[in-house]
C-alpha cells in the first residue's frame, strides 16, 4: 500500500500543509483509519478508493486527524488530486463522494488545482466570554460558521496582531466544535494576498494548522463582501505559510492552489 506526503498550497517542498495520502481498493474499518491516521501524524490523512463508473462520483474520500475524523477537509482533498493527477490514476477533474457532498478538483494548466466546495454560512454572534482571553487579542467581528466547519471566525484588528498571536489553546476548545479562526485585512495588498489568517483548532488534536483550504470557505465570503470583490487571495501566516486563491459564487467557493509530493513510500503494518 503506497502512502505519500504533500505539501499542498504551496509550489515548493516543506511549506504549505503537509498531508498523508493513501490509494486504495475500499475502506477498511474506522479504527484502522484512524491508527493510520495518528502514525503519519500529520494535521490530516486522506483515504480514497475509486467508485464504480457512472455514478456521481469518481472517488470515495475521507479526512482523519489524529485525533478524529474531519467533516471537510480542503488541503488533504488538494493533496489526494495532486496524487491522482500526478500518477495518473485519474485524467480530468476528479468528482470526490464526501461527509460534505461531492465536491470537485478540476486541474489547471499552470500544475495548480481548484477545488468547489460549498461556501460556509456565516451567523454574527456575541463574543463569548473568555474568547479574547484565550486567544490574546480582543475580536472586533465574530461570526459561527456552520456545522461542516465548526469553527468561530475571529476578525481582529490587523495583520500584525493575527501574526502575533500566542493563544492558549486549551482554553480556545471551550468555544466551539474544532477551534478558531483569527482574520484581519492585509496591511500591504501588493504584496499579492488581500487578508491574513491564522488556525487554531485544539479540538482535533491541532495546535495550529499551517494552511486551512475549508477556513478559506467562510474567509471567502467575509472578505468578498468587506472588499467588495469575488477572487481574492488568502495568506495563512503559519511558520510552514500558504496562500489559497479564492473565488466566491455564491453557495460555492472555489479555492485554487498546488501541491508537491515531498515523501512516497510503502505502509507495511
Amino acid at each position: 500500500m503506497r502512502i505519500r506526503i504533500v505539501d499542498a498550497f504551496t509550489d515548493r517542498p516543506f511549506a504549505g500543509n503537509p498531508a498523508g495520502v493513501l490509494l486504495l481498493d475500499a475502506f477498511p474499518d474506522d479504527d484502522r483509519l484512524q491508527r493510520v491516521a495518528l502514525e503519519v501524524n500529520h494535521a490530516e490523512t486522506a483515504f480514497a478508493h475509486p467508485l464504480p463508473e457512472g455514478g456521481e462520483a469518481d472517488w470515495a474520500l475521507r479526512w482523519f486527524t489524529p485525533a478524529t475524523e474531519v467533516a471537510m477537509c480542503g488541503h488533504a482533498t488538494l493533496a489526494t488530486a495532486h496524487v491522482l493527477l500526478t500518477t495518473g490514476a485519474h485524467e480530468g477533474p476528479v468528482r470526490f463522494a464526501t461527509r460534505s457532498g461531492v465536491l470537485v478538483a478540476t486541474p489547471r494548466e499552470d500544475g495548480s488545482v481548484t477545488l468547489d466546495f460549498p461556501t460556509a454560512p456565516l451567523t454574527p454572534v456575541e463574543t463569548p466570554e473568555g474568547v479574547a482571553e484565550a486567544l490574546g487579542a480582543e475580536p472586533l467581528t465574530v461570526l459561527d460558521t456552520g456545522p461542516n466547519i465548526g469553527d468561530l471566525l475571529v476578525e481582529v484588528a490587523d495583520e500584525r496582531t493575527v501574526r502575533g498571536l500566542t493563544p492558549d489553546h486549551k482554553a480556545l476548545g471551550a468555544h466551539s466544535a474544532r477551534g478558531i479562526i483569527a482574520t484581519a485585512r492585509a496591511d500591504d495588498p501588493t504584496q499579492g494576498y488581500d487578508f491574513v489568517s491564522r488556525c487554531f483548532f485544539p479540538n482535533v488534536g491541532i495546535d495550529e494548522d499551517p494552511v486551512t483550504g475549508s477556513a478559506h470557505t467562510a474567509l471567502a465570503p467575509f472578505w468578498s463582501e468587506r472588499l467588495g470583490r469575488p477572487a481574492l487571495t488568502g495568506l495563512q501566516a503559519s511558520p510552514r505559510s500558504g496562500r489559497v486563491r479564492t473565488e466566491l459564487r455564491g453557495e460555492r467557493t472555489l479555492l485554487s492552489g498546488s501541491a508537491v509530493t515531498v515523501i512516497e513510500g510503502e505502509l507495511l503494518a
